[in-house]
This record gives C-alpha cells, sequence and structure tokens, in this order.
C-alpha cells in the first residue's frame, strides 16, 4: 500500500547523497587536489577549533574553507533557486519551456547592470542590486500588463507579455552595449554568470534565501498540483487560480532575480533540472520541488567546477558551460517523455 511513497523518499535519500558527494568533489577539484578526508579535518577546524594533520598547510586550508567552498555553496544555492523557480513557472504556466526568464528578470536584470557598467558606479552591492530591482520590475510590468488586459492571468497572456517586454529590455541591452562597446566585455560577461570571487557572505545569505523560497514553494505544492491541469480544473476544485498565480510567480521571479544579481544570467538549469525530476519522481510537486533544488544545485556546482577547470586557470563563463551540458540533456529528457508518451 505505502510501497509507492516509500520507493519516493528512498529515492530522494540517494539523491541527497549524490549531491552531497557531487559537492565534496566540486570542493576538492582544482590546481590544487584535495581529498575528502582533509576537507573534513578542515571544517572541524574552523568550526570546532580542532587541530589540523600535519599533511595540510594554512595555505591548503585558506582554499578550502575561503575560496573553494563558499564558491561551491553559493553555486548549489543558485542552481537551487533557478530549478525551483523553473519548476513553479513550468507547473502554473503549463508550458515545458517556461521559466522566470519569460517573465523578462533576466533582460531587466541585465538592463540595470548595464546601466551601472556604464556609469562606471564603484560603490559595494550597487551592481547586484540594480540588476535585482530592475529583474524584479520587470517581472511586475508583466503581471500588471497582463492583469490589465486578463484579470484571471492565463498562461497564454502572461507568455505573451513576459516574451514582449523580454525581447524589448533585451534590445535595449544590445543598443546600449553598442553604444558604449568600451564596456562591451565586461557587460557580455556578465550575461553569461560566474561564481569567480563568492565569498560566504554570498554563499550563507543565498542558501538562506534559496531553503526560505524552497519552503515557501513547497507549502503550495497541492496547488502547483492543481494549477497544473489548467484555469478550469482549478477552478472546479476551488483553487483561485489567479491569486495563487500571481503569488507564486512573485516567488519564483524573486529567487531567480536574488540569483542572477549575484551571479549573473545563468541558462537551462531551470528548465533541465525540473524535467529530470519530474522523470524519476513523477509529477507530484511534493517531490519535484524539494528535489528540483537538490538536483538542480548539485548540477550547477558541478557545471562551475568544470568552468573553472578545463581550460585552467583561464575561466569559462558558467552560463556557457550549463548551455552546453544543459541543451543536449533537456533535449534527451524532453523527447525520451514524449517518445513514451506515444507508447
Amino acid at each position: 500500500m505505502n510501497r509507492q511513497p516509500d520507493r519516493k523518499r528512498l529515492m530522494a535519500a540517494v539523491a541527497v547523497f549524490i549531491t552531497a558527494a557531487a559537492l565534496i568533489l566540486c570542493v576538492g577539484t582544482g590546481s590544487v587536489r584535495i581529498l575528502p578526508g582533509e576537507i573534513l579535518a578542515v571544517i572541524k577546524n574552523k568550526l570546532f577549533d580542532a587541530e589540523l594533520p600535519e599533511q595540510i598547510t594554512q595555505s591548503m586550508a585558506a582554499i578550502i574553507w575561503e575560496i573553494r567552498m563558499p564558491r561551491v555553496f553559493t553555486a548549489f544555492a543558485v542552481g537551487a533557486m533557478l530549478s525551483v523557480s523553473g519548476a513553479v513557472m513550468q507547473a502554473i504556466l503549463q508550458n515545458p519551456l517556461a521559466s522566470s526568464y519569460t517573465m523578462g528578470v533576466s533582460s531587466g536584470a541585465s538592463l540595470g547592470a548595464a546601466v551601472i557598467i556604464i556609469l562606471e558606479i564603484s560603490i559595494p552591492l550597487l551592481l547586484p542590486g540594480a540588476a535585482f530591482a530592475c529583474g524584479l520590475s520587470t517581472v511586475f510590468l508583466v503581471l500588471a500588463a497582463a492583469s490589465s488586459l486578463d484579470g484571471t492571468l492565463r498562461n497564454s497572456t502572461v507568455i505573451l507579455f513576459g516574451m514582449i517586454l523580454s525581447l524589448f529590455v533585451s534590445a535595449i541591452v544590445t543598443m546600449l552595449s553598442a553604444a558604449f562597446s568600451q564596456h562591451m566585455q565586461r557587460m557580455v560577461l556578465w550575461q553569461m554568470g560566474t561564481f569567480a570571487g563568492r565569498r560566504w557572505t554570498h554563499a550563507v545569505g543565498l542558501l538562506a534565501a534559496a531553503a526560505v523560497g524552497t519552503l515557501a514553494v513547497s507549502l503550495k505544492h497541492r496547488e502547483l498540483d492543481v494549477m497544473s491541469f489548467g484555469d478550469e480544473g482549478a477552478a472546479a476544485v476551488g483553487v483561485e487560480s489567479g491569486r495563487e498565480k500571481k503569488k507564486l510567480l512573485v516567488i519564483a521571479s524573486l529567487l531567480t532575480a536574488l540569483s542572477v544579481c549575484f551571479t549573473g544570467v545563468i541558462g537551462f538549469i531551470d528548465l533541465a533540472a525540473p524535467h529530470a525530476v519530474r522523470r524519476i519522481f513523477g509529477a507530484s510537486h511534493k517531490y519535484v520541488i524539494p528535489m528540483s533544488g537538490v538536483i538542480g544545485g548539485g548540477f550547477m556546482a558541478l557545471a562551475d567546477m568544470l568552468s573553472r577547470t578545463v581550460l585552467s586557470p583561464q575561466e569559462i563563463p558558467v552560463g556557457a558551460v550549463t548551455a552546453l551540458l544543459g541543451a543536449p540533456f533537456f533535449l534527451w529528457v524532453y523527447f525520451g517523455t514524449r517518445r513514451r508518451e506515444r507508447e
């Protein structure tokens, strides 16, 4: 009777274990190879003041604690937030290609970052703050425009306005890049995403945001299950889809905006991870939401590891790595699902 839930719990535990192993691998991989036992020894030293083994120098401990661990956990948090956001968007908009980027978050954030880069303002946190504000403002403009035309926020209306505004803002960013070509390289690099230079302040803040956002969405898993069947189905069981959509769209967009403002635009994670999770765990958002966070976070950490090691000491923008890995993976998942449906 309870065999199916037990099986899913077991698979969830396996996914968490594999993700934890992937994070350890990411911390240990680099120009200096570090073993899992050495990583554990450094963690004990920093948290519990335990003595370091003789083979671990202070410089090695600094590499682990001050450089690699914050970067890996930042990548995990960003991957988790983007994946959870993508799972929400795909469910409520009933579109396998939907994401917060569809709502204009990335284009809005890119515009905010481009303005600060062009103005050459070097106030701390101003660039991520401007990117966050512009990204979220774009979403609110989309929701306001869609609501004024269609109070029930039909999926097609939201997607249409999101795509129109996203393309319009992207055109402005392109024009700014052409007009201020001396800043083009920095703007392009920001739009491709990077985790370089991230510290514990970034990691802790983003991990907290990922945990709170995932919990907030998980509490709405029943509403997501209902809305994934369409507005009519939601209305039939008493779910006010218009109001719930607004709440969930704002939460999902907030998660994406927080990710984008600190790391730049990173694509495909929010598309590929939720599809992979649905293929493994089924359609229930009780599992889809948290597992999207776990698997998406682990995938992002691995992508970042590749971005800094494949052409070391030169780094590849992590957005390029996620696109190279995510695009064929997404096609494999999508067409595999379609093939099963035909059978």
